[in-house]
């Protein structure tokens, strides 16, 4: 029986993956051909690991290998390898050693004051002061990339509240000349600042335009327009309107006193300043801000005809003609070609 039993058993010397290479002092195990299932319990083959059957845990803990991908070298490495490769010098590259080339674009406070808004500068009392004769070009593409990166460095506040400064100084500036002008001259030289300062703006504004988007706009619900505009309103015409308000209606009573585009354009720019100041001079503020008056009612229409008729008398005692008069037809003749023009059927006034 027992000669049967070693004809039907047979030799396994390898695992499950058909590794044959335990060694000499491997152990060979014989198993019944019967007593095999279609899935075999895989047994080890090494005799250490069969011998102390406590420390097989710490024996395969011991062989265990970790494996990673490095995406630098395209390859799958373990840890003993890694840690072999990091004595040897081979040190893996780190994301932080690149850290400080964007440290080295930040703007400082010391920067923004020393090299950006010198240039800024400049060129706002180039646009606030030069005239028309004396134009001198201006790189607007340079000053509008030092708005841009101060205001991407978080530079804004700073730089709104510089341009401020500088334009009120400048304002204040005006405003002390126009204090010592004389009534003869002052409607002018209002004018000229008004208008001056006014077409500054038209290029100030485009060059602030995205400071006043992302930081004006959107934290201080504010327009860049309208802030400059309320300084030549508070610095300048505020501190003279009383002043250039009589003097106004002094030229608009005496005709061609100023010219009147000069009248229209100190008018309309008072307006636009404060409407508030319609108030001081209604009668001045209709001739050229149009419905400053409510809706005239026809019992108001011989008051109108009696001012135009007051008008043109004044005209004609300051030495204004109504030209010859002789070649006019009177009323009676136009009475009576119209009534000899009528025509005598219907037909001919078809």
């Amino acid at each position: 029986m027992e000669e049967i039993m070693e004809e039907d058993r047979f030799d396994i010397t390898d695992d499950h993956n058909h590794n044959n290479n335990c060694g000499n002092g491997a152990k060979t195990y014989m198993y019944p051909e019967d007593d095999l299932s279609n899935e075999p319990e895989l047994l080890p083959r090494c005799p250490e690991l069969s011998a102390q059957p406590s420390d097989s845990a710490g024996a395969l803990q011991k062989q265990e290998c970790v494996y990673s991908y490095s995406a630098e070298s395209s390859s799958w490495a373990s840890e003993p390898e890694k840690a072999a490769a990091s004595s040897a010098g081979k040190h893996t590259p780190n994301i932080n050693n690149s850290a400080p080339k964007f440290l080295m674009n930040v703007m400082t406070t010391e920067d923004y004051k020393s090299t950006y808004w010198p240039k800024l500068e400049r060129a706002i009392d180039q646009l606030l002061t030069q005239s028309q004769v004396d134009y001198i070009p201006i790189s607007y593409e340079q000053i509008y990339s030092c708005v841009y990166k101060c205001v991407c460095q978080q530079h804004s506040e700073l730089m709104y509240s510089d341009l401020k400064r500088k334009i009120t100084t400048h304002l204040e500036q005006v405003s002390h000349e126009l204090q010592g002008s004389s009534p003869d001259t002052f409607i002018e030289k209002f004018n000229s600042a008004l208008t001056h300062y006014m077409a500054a703006l038209e290029s100030i504004v485009p060059i602030f335009i995205y400071m006043n988007k992302f930081y004006i706009e959107t934290k201080l619900n504010r327009d860049l327009r309208d802030d400059l505009t309320t300084l030549f309103t508070d610095h300048v015409a505020e501190k003279h309107v009383n002043t250039l308000m009589p003097l106004l209606l002094k030229a608009h009573s005496t005709p061609f006193q100023i010219t009147p585009s000069t009248m229209a354009s100190i008018v309309k720019g008072l307006y636009t300043l404060r409407p508030d100041w319609v108030h001081l001079a209604p009668a001045l503020f209709s001739n050229f801000i149009p419905q400053i008056h409510p809706p005239v009612r026809e019992s108001q229409l011989p008051d109108y005809a009696a001012q135009d008729q007051k008008l043109q008398m004044d005209l004609v005692q300051n030495g204004f003609a109504r030209g010859d008069q002789s070649r006019k037809r009177s009323g009676e003749e136009l009475t009576n070609n119209v009534s000899s023009s009528s025509c005598p059927t219907t037909r001919c006034c078809r």
